[in-house]
């Protein structure tokens, strides 16, 4: 059963969230994403991307991810991919040069 997770601010964090979450296995379906062209007409929260979850089993591990999301939005820094030896910054999972999995060092 479909249940709402949250309103995001806009598209591109509805979209990094998103992903996100299917990284970590957590299904989920993004409604009006490009609504925002509407407020005025609509009520404000009714224009605002919406991510739902396919399945309310996984409300727990995706609000879990969510608070490390918004932990991970403030650090600074960068680590270095053991791969291609590329500087990445630190909030990045995978390095942007090859791909690699890439972990704070």
């Amino acid at each position: 059963m479909l249940m709402k997770l949250l309103l995001s601010t806009d598209r591109i964090q509805a979209y990094l969230i998103r992903d996100l979450l299917a990284m970590h296995g957590v299904r989920t379906h993004l409604f009006n994403e490009n609504m925002q062209g509407a407020v005025g007409g609509l009520p404000v929260d009714a224009a605002l991307p919406q991510i739902w979850l396919e399945d309310d089993a996984d409300l727990e591990r995706a609000r879990g991810l969510l608070v490390q999301f918004e932990a991970d939005r403030g650090r600074e820094g960068e680590h270095v991919c053991g791969a291609c030896r590329e500087p990445n910054p630190i909030t990045f999972e995978s390095c942007w040069n090859c791909g690699a999995a890439v972990k704070p060092g």
